[in-house]
C-alpha cells in the first residue's frame, strides 16, 4: 500500500480544517478556506456534491436549505421537493436541481446559528464555491506563503449520484488533473463514507484514500454491513485492502471518561492512519466533563480534549478551529 502523505512535521499530528474555519464563518466558503489556511491548518476538508450541469461544488450537503438563503429566493421556491437519498427521505432544495450559474446566485449562510452567532453575522456575505475555485485559492495561497497546503475532499452520497447520473469518482480525479496535482507529489486525501467508490478509487489513482466510518449506521452501498464491524479486526484488515486510514467520531476513539477506546491502536496495528472528526470548542460539542459553565456556546477544556487525543495516539485531526489547534499543538510540543 501506498504511504500517506508527510505529516508537517515529523511527530505533528496533522490538521485538518474541517469545512474550512467552520468555527468563525460560514463553512464551506472560500473566505472561510482562507482563514482556516491563514491560521495554519495543514490541510483544508471539501465536502463535495454536483451541481445539475455537472460541476462539483463545496457543500455539506446536496439539500442546501439550511447551508444557503435558496429558502428566501422566490425565483427557486418551485425547486422545493423531496427526495431519498442513503434511504432517508428529505424535503428540500438540491444542488443537482440547480446549476452553477443558478447556484452562483445565493450567498452561504452559517448552518449552526443557535450555536455560532458571530459566524451568522456573515450570513449572505459569501458565493457558494465550485471545487475548482477551492483549488485555485490552494494554489493561490501556496504562492502567497511559501508553504505546502494539502486538500482533503469528501465525495457525498457517490452510489446515490451514481443513480443519477453523475460519476463523483471520475469527476474528482478529472478536476485533480485539471489542476496538476499528482499523487505521491501533492498531499491530498481522498475520504468517502462509502466503500465501493473508495475500492473503485484504489484501482484508479494513487492518491491515498481514507474510509469515513460514524458511531452509528453503516455504508450506504452495502447492505447489512455496520461501521462497528469494518472496525473490528477483520474489517480494519478488509479497510486496509484499498485505503490508508480510517476517519472516525472522535468518540469512536476516546471514552466517555477520556481513555482510548484501542481503536487508534488496533487501526495502526493494520497499518492504517487514523484522523478523527471533528474538535469544536463549544460545550455543546464536548462531553461533560469538559464543559466549562452552562451556556451550549461557551467554550470548553478543549485543551484536554486534545492532549487526551494525541494521548491515543492520533495521526490527524479534524477541527472547526484550525488557529486554536496550532496553538495548542505547539504549545504542547506535538
Amino acid at each position: 500500500m501506498l504511504a500517506a502523505p508527510a505529516m508537517a512535521q515529523d511527530s505533528a499530528v496533522l490538521l485538518i480544517a474541517h469545512r474550512g474555519a467552520s468555527g468563525d464563518l460560514p463553512e464551506h466558503t472560500l473566505a472561510a478556506y482562507e482563514k482556516a489556511i491563514d491560521d495554519g491548518a495543514d490541510y483544508i476538508e471539501m465536502d463535495l456534491v454536483p451541481t445539475k450541469d455537472g460541476v462539483l461544488v463545496a457543500r455539506h450537503e446536496n439539500e442546501i436549505g439550511g447551508t444557503t438563503d435558496i429558502d428566501q429566493r422566490p425565483a427557486f421556491a418551485s425547486r422545493l421537493t423531496t427526495r431519498t437519498i442513503d434511504g432517508v427521505e428529505q424535503t428540500g432544495w438540491f444542488t443537482e436541481d440547480l446549476t452553477l450559474a443558478e447556484l452562483k446566485t445565493l450567498r452561504a449562510k452559517e448552518r449552526l446559528p443557535q450555536l455560532r452567532y458571530a459566524s451568522s453575522e456573515h450570513d449572505g456575505e459569501y458565493e457558494v464555491p465550485s471545487f475548482a475555485e477551492v483549488l485555485a485559492l490552494v494554489k493561490r495561497k501556496e504562492a502567497e506563503t511559501g508553504r505546502t497546503i494539502g486538500i482533503y475532499p469528501e465525495i457525498k452520497h457517490p452510489s446515490y449520484f451514481a443513480d443519477i447520473g453523475y460519476d463523483l469518482p471520475a469527476m474528482l480525479l478529472a478536476e485533480l488533473d485539471k489542476a496538476g496535482l499528482r499523487p505521491g507529489v501533492d498531499p491530498v486525501f481522498i475520504q468517502c463514507f462509502e466503500v465501493t467508490p473508495l475500492v473503485r478509487l484504489n484501482q484508479l489513482t494513487a492518491f491515498p484514500l481514507i474510509q469515513l466510518v460514524a458511531p452509528e449506521g453503516g455504508p450506504a452501498d452495502i447492505a447489512g454491513r455496520t461501521y462497528a464491524q469494518m472496525l473490528d479486526d477483520d474489517g480494519l484488515a478488509m479497510i486496509a485492502t484499498y485505503a490508508e486510514g480510517i476517519d472516525p467520531a472522535i468518540t469512536q476513539v476516546l471514552k466517555a471518561d477520556g481513555a482510548p477506546t484501542g481503536l487508534v491502536a488496533a487501526a495502526h496495528a493494520r497499518g492504517l492512519a487514523v484522523h478523527p472528526w471533528t474538535m469544536r470548542h463549544e460545550n455543546a460539542f464536548l462531553p461533560p466533563a469538559l464543559q466549562i459553565g452552562e451556556d451550549p456556546r461557551g467554550v470548553g477544556d478543549v485543551a484536554q480534549l486534545w492532549s487526551l487525543l494525541v494521548a491515543a495516539g492520533i495521526d490527524g485531526l479534524f477541527t472547526d478551529h484550525a488557529g486554536e489547534a496550532v496553538r495548542l499543538r505547539a504549545a504542547k510540543g506535538e
